[in-house]
This record gives C-alpha cells, structure tokens and sequence, in this order.
C-alpha cells in the first residue's frame, strides 16, 4: 500500500484531507503552474504534494476525480522540482463540450502543453508516471488497466533526488473538489527501448 505520510506540501492548499486511501483537494482561486511560453506570465502557486526519492527507476500511478467546472480547472500527477523546473499532466477543463487532456514539461524555465481534446463528460482518470533515470514517461488510462502513452521526455535537473506526487489548481476565479485514490509506487512499467 502507498504511504501517504511520506507525502510533503508544497504551497499546502486551505482545504484538504489526507487520508491512507484517499486524498482531497478544494482548490482556491488564480492558482496555475506555467512557465513563461507564449502566454508570457508565470505562475507558480499551485498546491503540490509530493515524496522524495532518489531511485532511478520506479512508476507511480493515481486515479483522479474530479468536479472541474471553470476554464483551465485542472488536477493530476506532478514532479515539481522548483519553479523552472517540473513537469505535470492532467485534464484542463475548457468548455461544456470539451476538456484538454494534457502534459506540460518545464525545462530551465520555459514550459510547454501538449493536448488532445476530449469529452468534458470525463470525470475520472487514472495517471502514471514512470522514472528511467533523467528520462519520464506520462500515461493515462479510463479503466486504471490500459494505460495509453501521453508523452516521453527530459527533465535536465531530473537527474538525482526528486519529487513527485498530485496537484491540483484553478488558474480561473473559481474552485473544485478533485480527489485522489489507488496511489501506488511500483517497479518501472515503462520498459527499456529494446
């Protein structure tokens, strides 16, 4: 089972619990994590709560269900390292007809958001990220069984000690409950390209 005690705040939000098996989330108002890229502001605010770890090679996975409502309403996997330097997937929510689903990789500074639009019907989705030393991998899945990749990248100062774990924000005037389950840290599931 996952030890959510060796999880650690950064930026704690107002209103959450933790519990063994599930963590909650009230997100407040105007907080985001971006970087700089094209919209030109940036914003770090966004509650993350993570472990730390040294281990080269591991997967964490965490189901997510949400009630997001307003424009950019988002919550899911992170590994945030400092502000210029972290990496998050999720679902975005942007209209009554569609969602963003997404990741968001900030290497020195500058972030970047790779989609795909689906249904704003989703309210759940499972995440896992997996560690091959400085290298990451980003999957999604409906049914926490088949896990679809989203994305591979680097992380140039994701080479030693890190931390990763959940988030979740409203970058909009608005806020949402988003909560988190079936958290697990297992080998790495993301095999060695062959």
């Amino acid at each position: 089972m996952f030890d959510t005690k060796q999880l650690v705040w950064t930026r704690p939000p107002e209103r959450y619990s933790i519990d063994s098996d599930q963590i909650t989330i009230h997100t407040q108002p105007h907080t985001d994590l971006w970087q700089r890229t094209y919209y030109g502001f940036q914003n770090d605010n966004a509650p993350v709560l993570q472990m730390e770890t040294d281990a080269p090679y591991f997967s964490f996975t965490v189901k997510t269900a949400f009630q997001s409502k307003c424009r950019f309403d988002q919550c899911g996997v992170a590994l945030y390292l400092d502000s210029e330097n972290w990496l998050k997937a999720s679902i975005e929510y942007e209209n009554e007809h569609i969602q963003r689903l997404g990741s968001v990789v900030t290497n020195n500074g500058y972030s970047d958001w790779a989609t795909t639009d689906i249904d704003a019907s989703v309210c759940e989705m499972w995440y896992r990220l997996s560690r091959r030393e400085s290298d990451y991998c980003l999957e999604c899945s409906r049914d926490g069984v088949q896990f679809h990749q989203m994305r591979i990248c680097h992380l140039w100062k994701g080479d030693k000690t890190i931390r990763f774990g959940i988030y979740a924000c409203s970058p909009g005037d608005s806020s949402f409950k988003a909560v988190f389950t079936d958290m697990q840290l297992t080998e790495c599931k993301w095999e060695a390209h062959a």
